[in-house]
C-alpha cells in the first residue's frame, strides 16, 4: 500500500511539474518584443526609428558614416539598418553603424 502511495505521489509531482514547464514554455513565446524598429516616408527616400517601449530612441533620417545628407534608398534598406542597429542594442553594443556593416548589408549609396 505504502508503495502505491509513493509511486502515485511521484506521478502526480512529474505531472505538475510538467504542466509547469508547459506554461513556462508558451508565456515566454508570447512576450512582447522591447526594442521595435520600423520605417518612414522622408522626402528623398526612407529613414527609421528604433522605439524602446514604445519610447522614440534613435530617429533616423538620413543614411548614418556617409559624407552627404542622403536618405535610404528603399523601405528595405532603412530595416536592414534599423534591425543591425536593433540587434547591437539587445547585445549591450554601441549603435554606431560603419561603412563596413553598410556593405555587407549591400546598402546602396
Amino acid at each position: 500500500m505504502i508503495i502505491n502511495s509513493t509511486k502515485h505521489f511521484w506521478n502526480n509531482i512529474q505531472k505538475c511539474l510538467l504542466f509547469f514547464v508547459f506554461l513556462l514554455f508558451f508565456s515566454s513565446c508570447n512576450e512582447k518584443e522591447v526594442l521595435t524598429s520600423s520605417t518612414f516616408k522622408t522626402n528623398s527616400g526612407w529613414g527609421y526609428t528604433i522605439a524602446y517601449k514604445e519610447k522614440t530612441l534613435i530617429k533616423q533620417t538620413v543614411i548614418p558614416v556617409i559624407s552627404e545628407d542622403k536618405s535610404f534608398a528603399t523601405e528595405s534598406d532603412a530595416l536592414k539598418v534599423a534591425d543591425l542597429v536593433k540587434q547591437k542594442l539587445k547585445q549591450n553594443l554601441s549603435p554606431a553603424v560603419t561603412k563596413k556593416d553598410l556593405i555587407l548589408l549591400k546598402i546602396k549609396l
